[in-house]
């Protein structure tokens, strides 16, 4: 039982060692400034169960003289257990022997060393909160006298603690009684409890304890009430001068540090005269009322006693007063004591915020704004717990505020909070009714993608932005596609290939111009998610179109889009090998450029592209035939040619194309073995399948290359011939008539390809 190493209580472990019994709690660090302040001795502990810090007062009997003081510890337990009150320490548990008594109790800490703390604050800070606590006090020792009719007897310093929400509690009970108690200890062993003659009150004094079981039970209270006000303003000064005979009244003097406002009912409670002195009751009424004159309503004008008031009857007030409470913790909130803002006022406000309605969204930034002086280990107990569940409610002002302010607190949300609990939810946003809550719905993904499992990521979540993709509201349609954009990077590599180009280009095609835009920024925006195939067959076809968009942002994006996606093509195309196999055809003499341009020149110009792409036909052709052909006997039109089988059909002769193409190019076509040809067409007034014979041979049949040659009859052949083909054969027959000339493209000049005012120029007409 490791736990006992740190108990610090001989009787404690004697008791679990002797009895067997399970502690309810494991005791820590005694409060050092609490020894020898009572009878008790204060331990920081934990509660077993569910490790929450807990307080334990130990008492033990282990002298005599301790033993005589037995009556007083069992008289608290006894008390403790049977008074409940908000203002009252709260009791939870007690291990109890013959000769020991703990008792568990909410965590608190004594009032003494806070007040001293304090002194650092500025004047009115401490007031306020002095004030504040002695308004609790006050509420506690009311309802001891009225309702309990019991006298506490005990009224200090030490008999006050302080609980985690910074609120003042009452406690030791060693001696509170009831006059009608036959067990009254009070009026018997009163004088028992340490410096009990300090603070008694002057007929205590005068006739001792006894004397107070015929006077009202709040007499000895309330002047024990008025030294507490006084020890908690001037902490640093003794008794009071009116507290020793002849208990002369306060003077101005010797006010110090009490509020101008208290000191008037502050002499009242140190009355020397009992019947006369003013109650704790009495106290309070005089406080809280507006309507009594000079010296009332200080404690009505205390803001934090006010915000308590206004917490806890928030769910019960008007909008009025919920907006003016609401107001006033917005404007005041730095000013609050930490403890308090954190364990009073925040549990009160995320009570009101569970059950919605139109202060959701005021409710939630204040919620926020308390929450960032909760220690980072209790934020999600405090904090988040909450929160989470605020998203199961139905009420959009609720969800509204939630998704607003989820940027403060996503980064505190654990993964499996996001899945198991605010998803299912989270997920009903997106069918919403209302636009404004579809749109908040969407761009809170980007905060919680990080947290979604795989699953959800890349399946459920991509069903719902599909459909968003056709929402009837253009900017949820374009906040879809940023967040597909943002997205990208962490989707799975199957999905990304699925998924990114099809839901773009969905967008560069919306009606909605920023929609469009923001496709063609998503694009570049994911670039790395793109194989370089795709972008070369998927993603730079699916926007070129933009680049004529009607509206001129999209075109200049599109425009940046694409300059991108190409840089990236040209940078993998420069590590590319030239080709991707040797070369079958290698031509003797190396290279012939035509026009200043080869296979393996770059132009810059449409002119510079035409001419390129004419040389080289010509320059690859008039080799091939200058090297083969042209220096031997022309094939019958039998002969059978090598050729691919993916090749198109053979050609009988050279074609009109071809001729005109080898005469501008300056290469004869004439053979030194065989007779010139001479073309001949098969049928007058039909399209021109020339056969080409010798000039003295009329019925060869050799036919090297036949235009539309195949081994059909030439009949069959012309009627397969499509129009294009016509047009390109009527066009050669023209250039024919001017083969004689020098210049086989005639004599005018060719037009300058780089006069661009004459290219579309009409035609004169003289």
């Amino acid at each position: 039982m490791d736990y006992l190493r740190t108990l610090g209580s001989a009787a404690v472990s004697s008791l679990v060692q002797k009895s067997g019994l399970t502690l309810p709690f494991s005791l820590g660090h005694k409060v050092a400034s609490f020894e020898n302040k009572t009878i008790w001795s204060l331990y920081d502990a934990t509660k077993r169960d569910d490790s929450s810090p807990v307080s334990v007062f130990e008492f033990e009997a282990n002298t005599p003289a301790k033993k005589n003081l037995l009556p007083l510890a069992k008289n608290a337990l006894r008390k403790l257990r049977t008074v409940r009150h908000p203002d009252v320490l709260k009791f939870m548990e007690v291990v109890e022997t013959d000769t020991s008594i703990h008792i568990m109790t909410e965590r608190v800490r004594p009032l003494g060393p806070a007040i001293q703390e304090w002194q650092s604050k500025s004047v009115q800070e401490r007031e306020a909160w002095l004030v504040w606590g002695l308004h609790r006090v006050s509420v506690a020792l009311a309802f001891l006298n009225d309702s309990a009719s019991s006298t506490h007897g005990n009224v200090r310093v030490d008999s006050i603690f302080i609980s985690s929400s910074g609120e003042w509690k009452l406690g030791g009970f060693d001696v509170l009684s009831n006059p009608k108690d036959d067990g009254a200890v009070l009026y018997t062993l009163g004088s028992m409890v340490p410096d009990a003659s300090t603070y008694s009150s002057p007929e205590v004094k005068k006739g001792g304890f006894s004397a107070l079981k015929e006077l009202p039970p709040a007499a000895a209270d309330a002047y024990g009430l008025g030294l507490l006000i006084h020890f908690a303003f001037n902490a640093n000064q003794g008794l009071p001068a009116t507290a020793q005979p002849p208990h002369s009244p306060p003077t101005a003097a010797s006010r110090g540090a009490i509020p101008t406002s208290i000191f008037p009912a502050y002499k009242k409670l140190l009355n020397p005269n009992p019947k006369a002195r003013l109650t704790p009751a009495h106290f309070l009424e005089l406080g809280t009322s507006h309507t009594a004159g000079d010296g009332s309503g200080f404690f009505a004008n205390n803001q934090l006693v006010k915000v308590c008031a206004g917490l806890d009857g928030f769910n019960v007030a008007s909008e009025g007063e919920k907006a003016s409470l609401l107001k006033t913790l917005k404007e005041s909130a730095s000013s609050f004591p930490t403890e308090f803002a954190s364990y009073r006022v925040l549990p009160a406000l995320i009570s009101a915020l569970e059950f919605g309605g139109a202060s959701a969204a005021t409710i939630l930034p204040l919620v926020l704004q308390f929450g960032k002086n909760v220690p980072p280990d209790d934020y999600p107990a405090v904090i988040l717990t909450h929160l989470v569940k605020l998203y199961s409610s139905p009420d959009r002002g609720t969800r509204m505020a939630l998704l607003d302010h989820l940027p403060e607190y996503a980064d505190k949300l654990d993964k499996k909070t996001v899945v198991d609990k605010i998803w299912p939810n989270l997920q009903t946003g997106f069918t919403d009714t209302v636009a404004l809550i579809r749109e908040a719905t969407v761009k809170s993904i980007i905060l919680l993608s990080d947290k979604l499992n795989e699953r959800i990521l890349n399946n459920d979540l991509l069903r719902h932005l599909a459909r968003m993709q056709s929402d009837p509201e253009s900017s949820i349609r374009t906040n879809t596609c940023i967040l597909i954009g943002r997205l990208g990077p962490s989707l799975g590599y199957n999905t990304k290939r699925k998924v990114l180009v099809p839901a773009f280009a969905r967008a560069l095609k919306d009606p909605f111009v920023h929609a469009r835009v923001a496709g063609l920024m998503a694009l570049m925006a994911t670039i790395d998610c793109f194989d370089v195939e795709d972008i070369a067959t998927k993603v730079v076809p699916s926007m070129a179109f933009t680049t004529i968009d009607k509206e001129k942002l999209v075109r200049d994006q599109a425009f940046k889009a694409m300059e991108l996606f190409i840089k990236k093509l040209e940078e993998h195309a420069a590590t590319m090998p030239e080709t991707a196999a040797p070369e079958i055809e290698i031509f003797p003499g190396g290279q012939l450029p035509i026009n200043g341009a080869s296979p393996n020149t770059l132009v810059n110009s449409a002119a510079g592209a035409a001419g390129a792409l004419a040389g080289w036909a010509i320059s690859s052709l008039g080799k091939k035939l200058a090297a083969g052909d042209l220096q031997s006997t022309m094939a019958s039109a039998g002969a059978a040619i090598d050729r691919p089988t993916s090749a198109p059909a053979p050609l009988d002769g050279p074609t009109p194309l071809m001729r005109a193409a080898f005469m501008s190019s300056g290469i004869p076509l004439a053979d030194p073995g065989p007779p010139p040809l001479t073309p001949m067409y098969s049928s007058p007034g039909a399209f021109p399948t020339r056969s080409f014979t010798t000039g003295g041979g009329a019925g060869s049949r050799s036919r090297g290359m036949h235009l539309g040659a195949n081994k059909v009859p030439t009949s069959e052949s012309v009627s397969s011939v499509p129009d294009w083909a016509e047009v390109a054969a009527a066009e050669v027959e023209a250039a024919n008539e001017l083969a004689h000339a020098s210049n086989p493209w005639g004599n005018d000049d060719l037009m300058d390809v780089n006069a661009d005012e004459g290219d579309w120029s009409e035609p004169s007409h003289s």
